[in-house]
C-alpha cells in the first residue's frame, strides 16, 4: 500500500486573500506560499505520493470555468515538478457551499475516492490543511492532520507553512520507525 500526503491548495499551497491575489481564477494569479515548494519536495523524497485535494466552489457559482482551473492546476504540477516535488493527482470539489456533496470537505470523499484509486494506506498518511474543514475531513479519513497557521485546533500538529508542515512529518515518520 501507498503512504500518501494529501494537501489542501488555497493557503497552504498558493496565496489567497493577499495585497496580490484576492482570487485565483488565472494561473497568472497563482502565486506559491514561501515554504511550498520547498515542502512539496521534501515530502516527494520522504516517499509520499502527493494528492491536492481543494473545494473549489467558485466552479459552481460561475466564477471559475472548469476549463481555467485545469490550466492553473497544470501550472501548479509543472513549477512543482521543476523543484522537485510530485503531485500525483488533484481532486477538486465543483460544488456550490452547502449543496450537500460527499466530496466537499469537511466530508471526507475527495480523500477517500484517492485512497480507494491509489491503493492508499490511511493510517500511515497525512492531511495539511490551513482551515479547521481540511483537518476534519482528514480526521474522518483517519490520517493524521497538519494545520497551517492560526490556532492547533484539532490538528495533530501545527506548522507556519508546508516547509515545516513536512518537518513535521519527518519527525513524526522518524518516531513511527517508518523512515531512515
Amino acid at each position: 500500500m501507498t503512504k500518501a500526503v494529501f494537501i489542501d491548495r488555497d493557503g497552504v499551497i498558493n496565496e489567497v486573500m493577499t495585497s496580490r491575489v484576492k482570487h485565483v481564477n488565472h494561473p497568472s494569479s497563482f502565486y506559491f506560499l514561501d515554504g511550498a515548494l520547498e515542502g512539496l519536495r521534501e515530502l516527494t523524497e520522504m516517499g509520499f505520493s502527493l494528492f491536492v485535494v481543494t473545494n473549489q466552489g467558485g466552479v459552481g457559482l460561475g466564477f471559475l470555468q472548469e476549463k481555467m482551473l485545469k490550466k492553473i492546476h497544470e501550472k501548479m504540477v509543472l513549477e512543482a515538478e521543476k523543484a522537485g516535488g510530485v503531485i500525483n493527482d488533484i481532486a477538486y470539489c465543483c460544488h456550490k457551499p452547502h449543496e450537500g456533496c460527499s466530496c466537499r470537505k469537511p466530508s471526507p470523499g475527495m480523500i477517500l475516492d484517492l485512497a480507494e484509486r491509489y491503493n492508499i494506506d490511511l493510517t500511515n498518511s497525512f492531511m495539511i490543511g490551513d482551515r479547521e474543514t481540511d483537518v476534519e475531513a482528514g480526521r474522518k479519513a483517519g490520517v493524521t492532520t497538519v494545520k497551517i497557521g492560526g490556532e492547533q485546533g484539532e490538528a495533530d500538529f501545527l506548522a507556519a507553512d508546508l516547509r515545516e508542515a513536512a518537518g513535521h512529518i519527518r519527525a513524526y515518520e522518524k518516531i513511527k520507525g517508518r523512515s531512515d
